[in-house]
């Protein structure tokens, strides 16, 4: 679309789940890059609407249900409310988030299908699948669990081997068997209607090849399933958990978790549409968003984000999305023929932790509510972290170590650095007060080329905001402040005080630099924004990226007390989270151990000597106390009594044991482990149990 011809943008975040916590590969897949660019585009005054909410139907609820003993309705619940605050406190900046099963939405998609129904665009066809007897239950794809034909995982899914991560059907499993009984399913017929893709094949054809911009991992993906040629596939399943079929007859089928959850970027529109002016901006405020919708006070015409041609629509997502949002929601719209399709899709790949594939099956992931607790007030220290590694064009891996280097070398090292030190020498030779600008002086220290290349810089952060390059927009902006430490190191006013005029003019520039910076920041981080913004006593909003250009801190105007924007980071608060991973890894490795079948030819670990063994000072000891570790799911504080000392150990064992079970328990102990500070406690050897 022509820049020239948009008039508005409808921005949306793939729907989550609501099974499970956020983690940090969620944020950095799409929620992130999605608010930074919906800041941005606020900050330049554009017409800009933020929609997302969790999906609550599919086949993930109704496991989830079933493992914690609780209805879906339940589940979803649970997890909308912790997902939705957990946003909010991290400051993404939704206009609206909600569910997939509210009343509403589920008859804004009983409507949507019904209309593409009666215009024939569904094929009904009879297919043969997987039925548990015993259950009285179709299967779907994640309740049929069987050998992998690829690496004999004995626990593959009908849909994929969560092992070795290869997609399967269910026709491909070894030995398949329902996860509901147990028992072997048996084949049985029945009725479900497909879209025809493959006669969809040249309008989606033409649609995909006019986004040649697109980046060539979503291009990638979609030429590929395109050269294979499309295939029919079924919008309607066999379950009981889902929105249910407008038509007489069908009980027991839902639509397809794919078919309705998209559907649900219009419903929330609509629900938009319906939220008091106050509400919003309420909302959108708890989120620390400073520059409001130029539409905040008047209520929002669905239709125009939705069917207006000179609206721009873009959807964040991950990579395993691309498919649906690419090519399937783009046929369900054009068969509707009353929406606009979606102008952008620039897809994240994956973020890894700690060299491994985040899994919440696993427990492998750094979730957001916890670090919320862990880390309070550093919201925008994992923002930052996050984008500068955002997996934009190939995976990347978020370590502990580089959230440490991250933000004591560059956020504070940088950043932190320049602007406290034009703050604190504003405070101590001028009171606070921004200094004059000597002109002649100014052309002295070379201002006119430094604003050039400040000029040069604000344009290439928001060219790579428009691009889609949110990662190479931030570093330009640390680029910026590495100026400002470069222009007060060149000019050193603290030993040019016998020339006040001088030092006048100095500050008075770097000044404008801080001021610049606070605007510039503030798509990425909106927290350290406020703050910045308070220090500067200028109201927030007015620092935006359509004025930063020509904003000018005016001499004579009183600054308030500057304070750091970033602290230090301590490599002990970083040794509390790699043990706790540590200690996922160990609880892993048990469970597997446990239900392991012990394998005659597996070789022998290295040799070790006796020396070695006798290295190990392994002796009983007795549980004396136990206690929950504060903000930690799985520590406990353990007192023991070996008979020798008394002493402190904390185990990752709070999941297996309850304090007042273990308490009197005799265990083994290693008791010449090196001392190690885990959650400001430290721990003086690791027990065996």
């Amino acid at each position: 679309m022509n820049a020239s011809t948009i008039e508005r943008y409808t921005v949306t975040t793939a729907l989550i789940y609501a099974n499970g916590p956020i983690h940090i590969g969620h944020l950095a897949g799409c929620y992130l890059p999605a608010d930074i660019y919906v800041r941005y585009l606020r900050s330049q005054g554009k017409d800009v609407i933020f929609v997302s909410g969790t999906d609550e139907h599919g086949v993930p609820i109704t496991i989830k249900a079933k493992k914690e003993g609780f209805t879906p309705q339940e589940v979803v619940d649970k997890y909308y409310k912790q997902i939705s605050k957990s946003f909010e406190e991290f400051g993404i900046s939704f206009d609206i988030y909600s569910r997939t099963s509210s009343k509403r939405h589920h008859q804004v998609s009983q409507d949507f299908f019904k209309k593409m129904y009666d215009k024939g665009s569904f094929q009904e066809t009879i297919s043969e699948q997987y039925f548990d007897v015993q259950a009285q239950k179709f299967l779907a794809d994640r309740y049929i669990t069987g050998t992998c034909p690829n690496c004999n995982n004995a626990n593959a899914y009908g849909d994929q081997c969560e092992k070795c991560g290869s997609s399967l059907s269910p026709e491909e499993l070894i030995n398949p068997k329902s996860a509901l009984s147990g028992e072997v399913p048996i084949k049985k017929e029945t009725k479900n209607w497909y879209l025809p893709l493959d006669k969809l094949q040249p309008q989606l054809e033409k649609y995909i090849n006019s986004h040649k911009e697109w980046k060539p991992s979503v291009l990638g993906q979609c030429q590929s399933w395109l050269t294979q040629g499309l295939h029919p596939r079924a919008m309607t399943r066999d379950l009981e958990w889902g929105v249910k079929l407008p038509m007489p007859d069908t009980e027991g089928k839902v639509l397809y978790v794919w078919f309705d959850a998209p559907i649900g970027y219009i419903t929330f529109t609509n629900e938009l549409g319906e939220v008091l002016v106050e509400e919003r901006k309420n909302k959108l405020l708890k989120s620390n968003t400073i520059n409001l919708p130029n539409n905040i006070n008047q209520a929002v015409n669905s239709d125009l984000y939705w069917k207006d041609k000179n609206t721009k629509l873009v959807h964040f997502i991950g990579k395993d999305n691309i498919v649906f949002h690419c090519l399937i929601f783009p046929a369900m719209l054009m068969e509707h023929g009353e929406y606009i399709l979606p102008d952008a899709v620039p897809a994240n790949e994956f973020m890894n932790l700690e060299g491994d594939k985040i899994s919440t099956s696993r427990n492998w992931a750094i979730w957001l509510h916890e670090y919320l607790v862990d880390f309070p007030e550093k919201q925008d220290v994992l923002r930052y972290v996050l984008t500068t590694m955002a997996p934009e064009s190939k995976d990347s891996d978020f370590t502990w170590k580089d959230f440490l280097a991250k933000n004591n070398n560059e956020l504070v090292a940088i950043l932190g650095n320049f602007i406290n030190r034009t703050l604190v020498l504003t405070d101590k030779y001028f009171e606070r007060i921004v200094p004059q600008n000597n002109l002649d002086l100014a052309q002295s220290i070379g201002i006119e080329v430094l604003n050039l290349e400040l000029i040069a810089k604000i344009n290439l952060i928001s060219e790579n905001i428009e691009n889609y390059k949110f990662r190479d927009a931030l570093f330009e902006l640390i680029e910026i402040a590495r100026i400002g430490n470069k222009f007060l190191q060149e000019n050193e006013p603290w030993k040019k005080t016998d020339n006040m005029p001088l030092v006048q003019t100095i500050l008075y520039h770097s000044l404008q630099i801080t001021a610049k910076l606070t605007g510039l920041m503030e798509p990425f981080m909106p927290f350290s924004t406020v703050k910045l913004a308070k220090m500067l006593n200028v109201e927030a909003n007015a620092l935006n990226y359509k004025n930063i250009k020509n904003f000018v801190l005016e001499s004579g105007k009183v600054l308030n007390k500057p304070e750091l924007l970033f602290e230090k980071l301590e490599k002990e608060s970083i040794d509390t989270q790699i043990e706790k991973l540590n200690q996922t890894k160990i609880a892993q490795q048990m469970e597997i151990s446990a239900t392991k079948i012990p394998e005659i030819t597996k070789p022998l670990a290295t040799e070790i000597m006796y020396d070695d063994f006798a290295k190990l000072d392994i002796r009983t000891a007795t549980i004396t106390h136990a206690e929950v570790v504060p903000k930690t799911d799985k520590l406990l504080k353990l007192s023991l009594d070996t008979g020798i000392d008394q002493r402190t150990v904390v185990s990752g064992i709070a999941l297996h044991y309850k304090p007042e079970e273990i308490i009197g328990k005799k265990v083994s102990l290693l008791a010449n482990l090196a001392p190690k500070m885990l959650k400001g406690i430290e721990s003086r050897g690791m027990i065996l149990m």
